[in-house]
């Protein structure tokens, strides 16, 4: 199967951002992919504080619209991230959503790994408004079991341990990299996931502004297959079975560590 990231400019428009996202979507299926993954905040891109009153009930307006689209063109979607209710004042969740080829919802994540950092002179808070989730979701599909994470996930090392342990071939990283840390770290961070798990990597970005970009995915040697540019585009490589598998016995790492 061939598998899109798409790279997106998302706003606070939620109709604009989802038009731009059906139109990548159609393209990435063109290009013949089966399996298209968007990026973190794909339909609705707002500062922390405004994040809340941006949310909806799962399912909802939006992941209507995304399995109307996933069944019409009968492909596995991951919608990146989108922002959840919560049931709490002032509160939501950033949630990734996977959709069956008919257009029913498979999973639910909800990013554990919230970004209260402060870097390039920027502080950020991100569980001000959202709340953390709490578990970790791999998803068997006829393809291989699919690892779901979102953006500060990447550098947690332990969550793509425990998926990867769950039997996942493909990890998703849908995300939202700031300029700052993704010029140093992103790439050296994706790669690494994919080496030491033995693994796709699918990590749809967010770009432009003050958002790093540099959507990619990467095979399980850590390779990178397809990288994005500087704009809004889909990159599509393809998922080899044969050469994940080759990858896992000929270096057999997940089977030889000793530390669980």
């Amino acid at each position: 199967m061939r598998v899109a990231a798409v790279q997106m400019s998302s706003g606070a428009d939620k109709g604009q951002n989802l038009a731009r996202a059906e139109e990548l979507v159609r393209e990435a299926v063109r290009q013949g992919a089966g399996l298209v993954s968007l990026p973190e905040h794909f339909s609705c891109l707002v500062p922390e504080a405004e994040r809340p009153g941006q949310a909806e009930p799962v399912p909802g307006p939006t992941t209507a619209f995304l399995a109307a689209l996933s069944r019409e063109l009968g492909i596995y979607l991951h919608a990146g991230s989108l922002l959840e209710q919560a049931g709490e004042p002032g509160k939501c969740y950033n949630t990734g959503i996977l959709f069956g080829p008919g257009g029913d919802i498979l999973a639910a994540y909800r990013k554990i790994h919230l970004f209260d950092v402060s870097v390039g002179g920027h502080g950020y808070h991100e569980s001000a408004t959202t709340l953390a989730g709490e578990e970790v979701v791999a998803v068997p599909t006829p393809l291989t079991i699919l690892g779901l994470s979102i953006c500060y996930d990447l550098r947690f090392p332990e969550l793509y341990r425990r998926l990867a342990g769950a039997g996942a071939g493909v990890l998703f990283v849908p995300a939202a990299f700031t300029m700052y840390t993704g010029k140093d770290h992103w790439e050296i961070l994706v790669r690494a996931r994919a080496i030491e798990n033995q693994a796709y990597v699918v990590a749809a970005a967010q770009f432009g502004g003050s958002y790093f970009g540099h959507s990619m995915i990467v095979d399980p040697w850590g390779t990178p297959l397809a990288v994005a540019q500087e704009r809004e585009m889909v990159v599509v490589a393809a998922i080899d079975l044969a050469w994940l598998e080759k990858v896992r016995s000929d270096l057999p790492s997940l089977h030889n560590r000793r530390l669980d």
